[in-house]
């Protein structure tokens, strides 16, 4: 009928769910309601309402009268509806409180019965235990000892049946072999398929062997196909012959020897076919009998000889060494880092080191003796696989260059010895423990096996010295064509020592020369050669020894030097990784010996001889002195403090090992280091002489009348009024910038430098006051007078000279005072100070200056020189 409520869903567990109707329908809810984890009171008591209040008034623009009635019948009923919840929760608690109490009572139950059970087995237990302890003497022997005392006598009893048994199959062989030359017995326990029965045959085969010694000793006595008389044997197990021995009708040693080697083959055949089958355990059995003939050495030599690791290598050891041609360039490239060690060899390692991880597993499971395996397995691995294919290699090295045969040996080396860790930290057969000693000992002999024939005697650091040898005279080959060309006349014992010096250089570019030249040294050295000289490797070297060169050729480089440095760096470090041990203190000693010949003789003292030449030329040249020799000085003397460091930080303590030899190290070094000293020394003081004798020179260009002026005719006095200094001064201004400039290039800012200007401005100081004594000073010129001193201060004051030197040039500064001021004003200067500041000099000193005074005839000035 209309406005009949539908029949409501079945609820959700999540939440209360109604179906919407005209009129109010009371709450369905149930247990689940109010067990969901969505439960919220207050939507709860939201949907009760909802349902309670009609449809039609809950829309529709117009209000109604609230009516409480809805609510009060819903809420009525689910008040109801809760309380009959509430009963049914109340059964069902009581419900399972029963079942929990009788849960508990038979808990309770079980536990007492167990607990009695375990008592009656503990009481059980001590009973037995003091029965098998009793004690109680002879008279009632029954109980633990008694039965031990049983346990053993059958043992023994077995024992005995067992040798019984042994000794009766034994004698049966024997009599078999000897009367019937047959081992029908041993064959059938040889054709048994256990391990225990070939076990057995080979014990008892080694028994005959030495039964047929002692009983039948006329086959063991044959030499050569004759008996030997055997005296001396008048029975042997009671048994006599006419002439005191067993004689056989077989013979026995012959018949028990062929046996054994039957035996012994199928044993290997049965080895084999049980490794192909990967059959550990009978693999192991037949090691073990294996082990009696010749202590196993035939399945040793058959497991490692058939190895298929050995087989697949024997096949590639003529395999050609690999790389490709920019590998071995980079090689031999001394600039180049190292490409590290050859591929075909680290293919070769790799594959090793896996191959002996995996075999030494196999190795343990299928021989007793695996150490003594695997020691065999080791060495052939080393001394067949590796060693034949590191002989390649580094016979290919050798074919490119020193260095590269010196970098493929390094890089060899260093990988052969991880390998080696690798092994010792995996473990081999004792894996995952610690290697045992004997296999450690064998690895770390067969390395020093490998590398022993390369560092015999001195050959290795011999091969050290001749690469850097010739990296050095490539590098400086240039350098040394150069200034061998230069002629040197000896004048002095200097000049003679210089000449000395250039013989060497001549000696050293001469058989650098020939070992360009020669048919042994390889094309690929002879071209990298070339090309660290800069040289074309088109033309002989003689030939290009011809060429001309540039003054850059000629010039000291600190780019070159760090070169030389790095090279030899680099053969020390690989002489310490190599070589090592006591020899490093020698060997280090050797390069030092060679990095002081070329670097320090070859190199920094030709540059030296060269800028005291250019010096020694410039003390009487016409012209301004040429000192752009100092522009190298500084390379010169940055290159020292390069090699120095490096000897003093790398090269000398390494020889801390052996006293004398660094003692002599270090004198050798100071020794360079003063020979190189003295000459930067001489340099200095010739360009100190240099630069004094030419400013001499141009104060000899001042002219008379440069201090006394006449007005200009049309001018007046404005023309030298403009003159801020005379031509001289400037020009000596403008030549003493200059060498400032080039001495702090050469000197940088050190004490050295302060010393040098410090000198040159005392030289230069004297000048000066020897020069104003020799010129007439008018009153005008006076002004020049203290214009010229002025710039002349500024400039010196502007050096870096010694603080206490810095007061002495207020005595130029005095002197120009004197030709500029008044007699009466000389005079109150002369009495007020009476000196010059720090006693430097007296007032007498003034006399030569007061004397040039243009008004010396004048009475003021002849009453102030009565007073000095």
């Amino acid at each position: 009928m209309p406005g009949a409520a539908d029949t409501p869903s079945s609820p959700v567990s999540s939440a209360p769910h109604y179906t919407r109707s005209l009129f109010p329908q009371a709450p369905s809810f149930d247990l689940d309601t109010f067990s969901s984890q969505d439960f919220i009171v207050k939507d709860f008591i939201d949907s009760l309402t909802e349902s309670t209040v009609p449809a039609n008034r809950r829309s529709g623009p117009s209000a109604q009268p609230f009516d409480p009635r809805p609510l009060i019948r819903g809420f009525e009923h689910a008040l109801k509806r809760l309380s009959d919840l509430s009963g049914d929760l109340e059964r069902k608690e009581i419900e399972l409180s029963a079942n929990v109490r009788r849960a508990e009572a038979q808990h309770t139950s079980n536990a007492q019965s167990l607990a009695q059970k375990l008592d009656e087995t503990i009481d059980s237990f001590r009973n037995l235990d003091a029965s098998l302890n009793d004690v109680r003497g002879e008279e009632n022997d029954f109980g633990g000892n008694a039965a031990i005392k049983i346990g053993e006598r059958l043992e023994e009893l077995d024992r005995q049946r067992v040798r019984a048994q042994d000794a009766k199959f034994l004698i049966q062989c024997w009599l078999e072999v000897s009367e019937k030359g047959e081992l029908y017995l041993l064959e059938d326990m040889r054709r048994q398929a256990s391990g225990d029965s070939k076990i057995r045959c080979a014990q008892i085969a080694r028994q005959l062997l030495k039964i047929s010694q002692r009983l039948d000793p006329g086959n063991w006595s044959q030499v050569h196909g004759r008996l030997k008389v055997v005296s001396g044997l008048n029975g042997v197990n009671g048994v006599n012959g006419s002439n005191g021995t067993h004689v056989s009708r077989h013979n026995t040693r012959e018949i028990v020897e062929k046996f054994s080697e039957t035996l012994e083959k199928d044993l290997l055949t049965q080895f084999d076919e049980f490794y192909r089958r990967a059959n550990f355990e009978g693999m192991k059995d037949c090691a073990t009998v294996l082990q009696d003939f010749g202590g196993g050495a035939s399945v040793i030599g058959m497991f490692v000889n058939q190895h298929q690791f050995f087989i697949d290598r024997s096949q590639l050891i003529t395999e050609e060494v690999g790389s490709d041609i920019d590998t071995w360039e980079r090689l031999a490239d001394p600039d180049a880092d190292t490409p590290g060690v050859e591929p075909t060899l680290q293919s070769l390692i790799d594959e090793v080191k896996v191959v002996v991880q995996e075999e030494s597993a196999i190795i343990k499971r299928a021989f007793p003796y695996y150490e003594t395996v695997l020691g065999r397995f080791l060495q052939r691995v080393f001394q067949q696989s590796i060693q034949q294919r590191l002989e390649m290699v580094l016979n290919k090295a050798n074919t490119i260059s020193t260095l590269a045969f010196l970098r493929s040996l390094q890089a060899s080396r260093s990988y052969v010895s991880a390998l080696v860790d690798d092994l010792k930290a995996h473990g081999l057969t004792e894996h995952p423990d610690v290697l045992s000693t004997q296999t450690t000992l064998i690895l770390d002999q067969q390395f020093d096996d490998l590398f022993v024939p390369y560092f015999v005697g001195s050959s290795y650091i011999e091969k050290e010295k001749r690469n850097l040898e010739e990296l050095y005279s490539s590098l400086l080959f240039k350098f040394t064509v150069f200034h061998s060309r230069r002629r040197k006349v000896p004048t002095t014992f200097l000049a003679s020592l210089a000449k000395s010096g250039s013989e060497m250089l001549a000696s050293a570019k001469d058989a650098y020369v020939e070992r360009l030249d020669s048919s042994d040294l390889a094309p690929q050295q002879k071209a990298m050669l070339l090309r660290v000289a800069g040289l074309k490797d088109t033309d002989s070297a003689k030939r290009q020894m011809e060429m001309e060169f540039s003054e850059q050729d000629g010039l000291l480089s600190s780019i070159n030097a760090k070169r030389m440095l790095k090279w030899l760096a680099e053969a020390v470090g690989r002489s310490l990784e190599l070589s090592g041990g006591n020899e490093t203190p020698k060997d280090v000693s050797a390069l030092l010996d060679l990095l002081l010949t070329h670097m320090g003789d070859l190199y920094i003292d030709t540059a030296l001889d060269a800028a005291n030449d250019a010096a020694a030329a410039q003390e009487h040249t016409k012209n301004e002195p040429d000192l752009s020799y100092l522009e190298n000085l500084q390379s010169a003397i940055t290159i020292m403090h390069l090699m120095l460091t490096c000897i003093n930080t790398v090269l000398i303590p390494l020889a801390a090992a052996n006293v004398t030899i660094r003692r002599d190290m270090e004198k050798m070094t100071n020794m360079a280091m003063n020979h190189m000293e003295d000459k930067v020394n001489i340099l200095m003081h010739r360009t100190l002489d240099v630069t004094l004798t030419w400013v001499g020179k141009l104060l000899a260009t001042q002219k008379r009348t440069d201090f006394r002026p006449k007005d200009d005719v049309h001018g007046g006095a404005s023309s030298w009024m403009e003159l801020l200094q005379t031509p001289t001064c400037l020009s000596i201004f403008n030549f003493l910038t200059r060498v400032h400039n080039l001495a702090l290039g050469a000197l940088s800012t050190s004490a050295n430098l302060t010393t040098f200007l410090t000198e040159l401005a005392s030289g230069i100081r004297t000048l000066l006051l020897e020069h104003f004594k020799k010129f007439q000073v008018s009153a005008a010129g006076g002004i020049l007078v203290t214009k010229d001193i002025s710039k002349y201060n500024e400039l010196l004051r502007s050096w870096e000279l010694d603080p206490a030197f810095q007061p002495s040039l207020e005595v130029l500064t005095e002197i120009g005072n004197i030709f500029v001021i008044g007699p009466e004003a000389l005079r109150e200067r002369l009495r007020g100070k009476g000196g010059a500041p720090g006693g430097l000099w007296e007032k007498g000193d003034l006399r030569p200056y007061v004397l040039r005074r243009e008004d010396v005839g004048s009475v003021g000035v002849q009453a102030i020189l009565t007073t000095i």
